[in-house]
């Protein structure tokens, strides 16, 4: 078992990743020793051992340089700095994300949930018996406390972003930010919205500040963070609350869970359906990215720039 050992330096607790049975057979093979697999169990755990699960103990930080962990920290430091200016300001503040993909249909949704009975869902979650797929991409108003989540059912591409970020700007934004023109987006470093994403870059230049007149300025979280990006606790975790043990059968049941999440804070949620086909691999040419009203930031360029109208 040498070589199938696992173990905590501090504890002293040990593992082994072969089964009982397995044990038992290679006692008997090798050395003519006959013991039932039960007994194994009791020997291991008089020795030591235990059965153990994997535990998510190190984070993406461990494996930085200094002087990553040293740029890390200063985007952090300047992500607040921002929110106390547009805060100050009254400027707009909004945090966003895409939820992972949902299969709509009778599938298992994670969790517990009060009920007299148990409901029968699929075995498997095959794709090929899902209606479609729902994906969330939230923007959470982080001085309102307000979620607006529209709903896709083709691609999480960087232009289905753009285009839930319309609709929130037309069916609540301007409400509040009309006046100040000047909104600071949190995003994630990667996905549909991520810093190095042309098509992200170019959609907010032609489709949000041209057409609106606002003034967008971005911070996006280093790679490994986004636990730390508020929708993540301030929104995405009450929905996924909220339909707990609940199958999403159809677009209207998601949509349903999604617009009743509330919370003792105050926080409301707008959900909308957009069923709109998107293409993936849209490019942006050089000569278009070159066009583009940007203006970078003098701390991380690449995580932190703003955008302003023509």
């Amino acid at each position: 078992m040498k070589d199938d050992v696992a173990g905590d330096p501090i504890s002293g607790l040990r593992w082994t990743k072969k089964s009982s049975d397995k044990i038992a057979q290679e006692l008997f093979d090798g050395y003519g020793i006959h013991v039932c697999p039960n007994t194994v169990c009791a020997l291991l755990r008089d020795i030591g051992y235990s059965l153990r699960i994997n535990h998510k103990k190190f984070e993406y930080n461990k494996i930085l340089t200094k002087e990553q962990r040293k740029q890390r920290n200063e985007q952090f430091l300047y992500i607040k700095s921002q929110r106390i200016h547009f805060q100050k300001n009254k400027y707009g503040i909004i945090s966003i994300d895409a939820k992972k993909k949902e299969y709509i249909g009778n599938f298992k949704n994670s969790g517990k949930s009060w009920r007299q009975q148990q409901k029968n869902v699929n075995a498997y979650d095959f794709p090929s018996w899902a209606i479609g797929v729902g994906i969330s991409f939230g923007i959470f108003d982080t001085t309102l406390n307000q979620g607006t989540v529209i709903v896709g059912t083709s691609y999480n591409t960087p232009e289905f972003a753009i285009d839930a970020l319309s609709q929130w700007w037309e069916m609540t934004g301007y409400k509040h930010y009309e006046k100040n023109k000047k909104l600071l987006i949190l995003a994630d470093g990667g996905g549909s919205n991520g810093w190095r994403s042309r098509y992200w870059k170019w959609g907010l230049q032609h489709k949000i500040c041209n057409i609106y007149g606002i003034e967008v300025s971005v911070s996006h979280y280093p790679t490994g963070t986004s636990k730390y990006n508020p929708i993540e606790h301030k929104l995405f975790c009450h929905i996924s609350k909220n339909w707990e043990a609940q199958p999403l059968t159809s677009y209207e049941t998601m949509l349903k869970y999604i617009a009743t999440t509330t919370t003792k804070t105050g926080l409301s949620v707008e959900a909308v359906l957009n069923d709109i086909q998107y293409e993936k691999g849209l490019k942006i040419t050089d000569k278009e990215l070159s066009e583009l009203n940007i203006v970078k930031h003098s701390v991380i360029p690449k995580w932190n720039y703003t955008i302003k109208p023509y």
